[in-house]
């Protein structure tokens, strides 16, 4: 079992190999525990599917062919942030940021910056070389500078799966002060001062919710983690969980403590085989050092943690179904009351916080309530984490405070839309969110202001859209995404979106009538009113959202039977410009219904009633002479 003191040894030790990689870059630092540079190599998800294993393994060759492996420190990290452009890797001291790279690139990076010490310009990031010839550090990059890392704080910075680097940047320090020198209730104030809300979708403020399961009664409480995660394109606590499981660990423990609970479960989805493997591995590092278990810090206090995966059902997001999931029943929600608090998992009080809410909690614990509360706005403080995906260039993860306009998002942390196409909207909330048009995108992001324009901040998916989206064909993609994810135990959710998606599905295909407008809106009405969970309650929300800020789109497929956007296919016609077309004939050639005829250098016509809309006539022609309609 480990003691405080030995854990402050743990920290003095390894907090100086740590701390150079928060540095900026061109800092002079001389060897450290005796590694004249550290060789960070972005781990999660995103690089590992852009082929990172096969550059670290290429690393390590190539460093013992140099006979540098005991002067570089190779470290697998979490996720960096700049997803798209992986596999990443930088070189500590200098801190320079090699992107998109190849095994081929390993061997010119340790060859002429690792051996030699002249960074390959040509390979880095080209946003952090300057003008100049100089580089710039990767905090300065558009990408980085507005942002404020809290729950990312250590990802992309420490091996996740060596429980020494997370002590070295303080990690278990909150605990360790909890356990010694607060009481459950000095916890409970310190959170309600901090201010810190729920960062699962509800915005629940959390020091509440764990004085409501704290007052309760009973002989059993639990402490659950929710990293189901089910939203499209939504990756933030997966990337948590992938680059800093024991900040979840230690705020588990730390909520175990404070309400008297002495299990806790992390309900992840199977779909996140590296988060699991990563929590897994840092479970059993926490048992090893006594930091889970019996007695942890010599105080009395036994709490241990378990895994539950799910099997990727979004409904299981909702909290009832969740603790539903993990007492091995089918997921589908309850009623509530009674709240998980008072009756929650096995009938006993539980406390259920997602993976971005527990990532702030030791930093609260260890810098006070006063540091927290002083980011973000009024009502809603401290930092985002929004996974930034869609049409923009700067695909990834970032972390922003509370407050942060949307355009700062898009046009300055994300990069601008691709290919200088307009910035449309962006939806908010995933499924259960709304679109935002580009008129509002000057809207400060907080959990009331969302709400009040029609969206909500979710668990922190945010997908950009540009001017070749289609709002009524997303209406339907996210509809039908719910409707294939009801749990079906109630009717307005059941059958609602089903009777949703065929309503919006008759308006796509050119069949639609004014007056379907006005159903849509009054089931949308009635089932936000009356579905028993948060799913049938909120599906509706991309419907009505669209509907208000893009009801000319919909209005265009009922009355003009066209697609503005020119995305939904049945309302699509392809026609040729007679004074452009040259009569090259590619594009019947590639036409794969002969649909398209006409003589060599003449202009040619296309067959409507051939014409299966594929697109392939418009994509092959070199003149421009194809136009969509």
């Amino acid at each position: 079992m480990i003691t405080i003191a030995q854990l402050n040894e743990i920290k003095a030790r390894l907090e100086p190999l740590v701390s150079v990689r928060r540095e900026a870059a061109g800092r002079d630092v001389p060897a450290v525990n005796g590694y004249e540079k550290q060789v960070l190599v972005c781990g999660g998800t995103g690089c590992t599917s852009s082929g990172c294993q096969k550059v670290v393994a290429q690393l390590r060759r190539s460093l013992k062919e140099h006979a540098l492996e005991k002067k570089i420190l190779v470290v697998t990290t979490g996720c960096f942030g700049l997803c798209s452009l992986g596999p990443i890797m930088i070189v500590y001291p200098e801190g320079s940021f090699y992107s998109a790279v190849t095994p081929d690139a390993v061997k010119e990076i340790v060859e002429e910056h690792l051996k030699k010490g002249q960074v390959v310009k040509h390979l880095l990031y080209q946003e952090t070389v300057q003008d100049d010839g100089t580089v710039k550090s990767l905090q300065e990059t558009n990408f980085y500078k507005k942002q404020l890392r809290v729950a990312l704080r250590n990802c992309g910075v420490i091996d996740p799966e060596n429980i020494e680097e997370y002590i070295g940047t303080g990690g278990y320090q909150a605990l360790a002060k909890t356990l010694t020198g607060m009481t459950p209730e000095d916890v409970i104030q310190c959170l309600k001062e901090s201010g810190l809300r729920g960062r699962g979708g509800g915005g629940f403020p959390t020091g509440t919710k764990w004085d409501f399961a704290r007052q309760s009664q009973d002989d059993q409480k639990y402490v659950c983690c929710n990293a189901d995660e089910g939203d499209p394109g939504a990756f933030m606590d997966r990337s948590v969980l992938e680059g800093d499981p024991h900040a979840v660990i230690e705020a588990m423990t730390i909520a175990g403590y404070t309400i008297g609970a002495s299990r806790g479960y992390v309900y992840i989805r199977a779909e996140y085989p590296i988060a699991v493997k990563r929590l897994e591995i840092a479970i059993n590092q926490a048992r090893k050092l006594g930091l889970l278990g019996k007695n942890i810090f010599e105080s009395g206090f036994d709490f241990d943690i378990e895994i539950r995966l799910g099997a990727g059902a979004f409904v299981c997001g909702e909290e009832t179904a969740l603790l539903t999931s993990i007492e091995g029943h089918r997921g589908e929600p309850r009623p509530r009351p009674p709240f998980p608090a008072v009756k929650g998992l096995f009938g006993k009080p539980t406390v259920l916080n997602n993976v971005e809410t527990y990532a702030n909690i030791p930093q609260i614990i260890l810098k006070g309530a006063a540091w927290f509360s002083s980011m973000g706005t009024e009502k809603s403080k401290g930092t985002k984490v929004f996974a930034l995906g869609g049409k923009v260039n700067n695909v990834g993860l970032v972390e922003i405070p509370m407050g942060t306009t949307l355009r700062e998002i898009v046009e300055e942390i994300g990069g601008g839309i691709p290919g200088g196409k307009r910035f449309k909207a962006a939806q908010t909330g995933g499924p259960s969110g709304g679109c935002i048009p580009a008129s509002l995108a000057d809207t400060p992001i907080d959990y009331d202001n969302l709400i009040a324009i029609g969206s909500m901040m979710g668990s922190g998916g945010l997908i950009v859209m540009d001017e070749d989206t289609c709002m009524v064909d997303i209406a339907k993609f996210f509809l039908e995404f719910t409707e294939e994810e009801s749990c079906g135990k109630c009717t307005p959710c059941r059958i609602g979106t089903r009777r949703l998606n065929q309503l919006l599905d008759k308006i796509t295909t050119g069949k639609g009538e004014l007056e379907d407008l006005d159903k849509i809106e009054e089931l949308c009405r009635h089932m936000k009113s009356t579905s028993l969970c948060a799913l049938g309650q909120s599906s509706p929300n991309p419907v009505l959202s669209t509907l208000k800020y893009f009801r000319d789109e919909y209005i265009a497929h009922v009355t003009d039977k066209k697609c503005p956007a020119g995305v939904c296919k049945a309302l699509l016609s392809y026609e040729i410009v007679p004074d452009k077309c040259r009569g090259c004939t590619l594009c019947a050639k590639n036409c794969p219904t002969d649909a398209i005829s006409g003589a060599v250098k003449q202009p040619h016509v296309i067959d409507k009633k051939k014409c299966i809309k594929c697109g392939l006539c418009a994509r092959n022609c070199k003149f421009g002479a194809v136009v969509k309609k």
